[in-house]
């Protein structure tokens, strides 16, 4: 029988329970309708029952990078989400473009529309890789390495209660740390549902997904007394991520009278890729 655990999910109102057992799901994220992607309950988000988790359309727009033509043999050296507004729970228009053509260096540029409003814009930014073999002197590592998920203790979320689906729970989640205690933490997550029915996520969107997760992960501040929105997140690579799961170390760093910022190193089972920045809305509720 599942045991509950006290809150440190994505909300005020959300709850943990820890299982031994990982859930099967077969629904999507979202669901193509006429050009446009449609969100499932499975997208829904922290903090409006009417709005989408950010790693929800971060998760679609990065898939869409990964395909667009030509110069997909570049990898993707920096993704950025600028979220222009709370993303509506309903169908999105997604448009894609490359800006900048080239053998070394390619830009990509996105934009998510409900109803004509912008909602969201995003770049990519793809480079020439450096050169197999290369070695670079250098100090030691500046992320310490994170144990796997298999040393991790499974923990469910969800919203009010445990039949409510959101993105969180559509994420399969292992603690490194305490999950109820504020401040940094490590956890381990992988997409439990297909983005869109027949199209599993990449392992790329997977990273863009769980990216998303950094400030609730870590955070600094109780969520029955505060807000703490991110309003853009920016991924910086050095390389590609492999296998399904996605391991954030994440840290929030809050400063008085300037800004919020939530860091996150991340990981996959082969060790540490890359970063994750996201600048913080804070107010008291």
């Amino acid at each position: 029988m599942a045991r509950p655990c006290a809150t440190r999910a994505c909300s005020p109102h959300s709850s943990r329970t820890c299982r031994s057992e990982r859930r099967t799901v077969s629904e999507s994220i979202f669901v193509e309708r006429d050009g446009r992607f449609a969100p499932t309950d499975h997208a829904r988000g922290p903090w409006d029952p009417m709005a989408l988790h950010g790693g929800a359309p971060a998760a679609l727009i990065t898939e869409a990078f990964r395909r667009e033509q030509p110069g997909d043999q570049l990898p993707i050296a920096r993704l950025c989400f600028e979220l222009l507004r709370p993303v509506p729970f309903a169908p999105l228009e997604l448009s894609v473009a490359t800006l900048r053509h080239g053998r070394r260096v390619q830009e990509l540029s996105a934009e998510l529309h409900c109803e004509g409003a912008l909602i969201c814009r995003a770049s990519a930014l793809r480079v020439q890789p450096v050169p197999d073999g290369l070695q670079v002197e250098g100090g030691p590592p500046l992320e310490r390495p994170m144990p796997g998920p298999q040393e991790a203790t499974p923990v469910d979320f969800a919203l009010d209660d445990a039949a409510h689906a959101s993105f969180a729970s559509a994420m399969e989640m292992r603690w490194l740390d305490d999950p109820d205690a504020r401040g940094p933490a490590r956890v381990w997550m992988r997409p439990r549902l297909e983005l869109v029915p027949g199209a599993p996520l990449s392992p790329l969107a997977r990273l863009a997904a769980a990216a998303d997760f950094g400030n609730g992960v870590s955070a600094a501040l109780p969520f029955d007394r505060y807000i703490f929105i991110n309003a853009d997140l920016s991924i910086h690579l050095r390389r590609e991520p492999r296998g399904e799961w996605i391991g954030l170390d994440a840290r929030t760093l809050l400063h008085g009278g300037g800004t919020g910022l939530a860091e996150s190193v991340l990981h996959d089972t082969d060790g540490p890729l890359g970063r994750a920045l996201q600048t913080l809305i804070v107010q008291p509720r």
